[in-house]
């Protein structure tokens, strides 16, 4: 269970969390028994219509987790174990050409040591796949055997897991969905440290299409099969872009955007009790992520934001973007209202005095209190 285990008192709590989430995206698959013993999740099929490789899938995606195996389970008995190993590991080990046993024996009142179990399934293994060498160092094949208090279980190399603290263990935020690639990211890296997620997204029809809108519903339906259940808040947006493109000098047209976006953001996560803000922005990526304009834009914030990708570049964000299968969605060209009205020369070196001064010349509160006021919310879950 990784981190889980090193959390004392409030292990308990984390694991039922843990338990809790699995559950639910275990639904997908069938019908499953799941359960927790001696730091060790496991997940049993409860009928024949259960499909075991769909819940492979999605348990090595459960953060919390740090490695998942497919194992099988059998008598505490040594001649079973081994029939166990010929049988189900039989297709890898015809395949492997080195292998070793690793044991590990829980239950103490087994008859033999771990080392003589490995011994002896390794001998019968052997016997049945002559053309294996062991390897102890390198093997192509690890077979796994644990005898525990009430079966025992052998599989083969085991898948990493997404590792990471269960989902709602670290409390919630919110995220601001803009469509493209970072924000995404920045969702799943703040999951993983626990988090549970309310989307924010902020459409300006017509000036951005429905597509735009539902390339975004979609980005957060990819995202729940990491992060279980998210409600997207589609907050309407023209009215305010349209009275800063009237009201404001061009060249902060992004940044007086922008700190809208972020009273409003601030507003729905509280509504929503979310204790934290989250954005995909990356230092100097663009001219309103300079250092001095993160500074005026997370001004307005009551909330703390969190910038997970703030130190990274893009092809960093791009090779996570696809590891969590948001990148082919996130480069589909509809675009969000962040480029409407976009300045030609955008202000990067700005002062706070200076943006506030036309902010208030701009009186765009009513504006920001009719847009929270109409906000949409809309439940997106895991597809069955």
């Amino acid at each position: 269970m990784g981190e889980v285990v090193l959390k004392g008192l409030n292990r308990r709590n984390f694991e039922s969390r843990m338990l809790r989430s699995l559950r639910y995206r275990l639904l997908k698959a069938g019908n499953f028994k799941v359960y927790a013993i001696q730091s060790t999740v496991y997940v049993e099929p409860l009928d024949e219509d259960a499909d075991t490789t769909l819940a492979f899938e999605l348990t090595k995606r459960l953060f919390g987790l740090v490695s998942v195996s497919l194992s099988y389970s059998c008598e505490k008995d040594i001649v079973k174990i081994t029939e166990a190993a010929k049988k189900k590991l039989g297709v890898e080990l015809s395949r492997a050409k080195t292998f070793k046993v690793e044991s590990k024996r829980s239950d103490k009142n087994f008859p033999m040591s771990s080392i003589e179990i490995s011994q002896t399934v390794g001998g019968d293994l052997h016997d049945a796949f002559p053309h294996l060498t062991v390897d102890l160092h390198n093997p192509e094949v690890t077979v796994y055997v644990e005898v525990r208090d009430f079966a025992a279980f052998v599989h083969t190399n085991p898948s990493k897991g997404a590792g990471g603290l269960p989902p709602g263990t670290s409390g919630r935020a919110a995220i601001l969905l803009s469509g493209g690639l970072d924000s995404p990211v920045a969702a799943y890296m703040m999951a993983k440290r626990g988090l549970e997620l309310e989307g924010i997204h902020f459409y300006s029809y017509p000036y951005t299409s429905e597509r735009a809108k539902q390339k975004v519903l979609t980005l957060a339906e990819i995202l729940t099969t990491h992060v279980g259940y998210m409600t997207v808040h589609i907050v309407p947006f023209t009215q305010i872009q349209e009275k800063i493109h009237d009201e404001c000098p061009e060249e902060y047209f992004t940044l007086i955007m922008r700190r809208s976006m972020m009273r409003i953001s601030d507003a729905i996560a509280k509504k929503n009790e979310c204790d934290a803000l989250i954005t995909g922005e990356s230092l100097g990526q663009v001219a309103s992520q300079t250092i001095k304009a993160l500074g005026v834009t997370g001004d307005v914030a009551t909330l703390p934001v969190f910038r997970p990708l703030i130190g990274m570049d893009k092809e960093e964000i791009v090779r996570i973007s696809r590891k969590i299968d948001t990148y082919e969605t996130s480069i589909l060209p509809y675009e969000d209202c962040c480029t409407v009205f976009t300045p030609k020369h955008p202000r990067t070196n700005p002062r706070l005095s200076e943006v506030e001064k036309i902010e208030q010349a701009a009186n765009l509160e009513p504006f920001e209190a009719v847009a929270i006021e109409n906000v949409e919310a809309i439940q997106i879950k895991m597809k069955r």
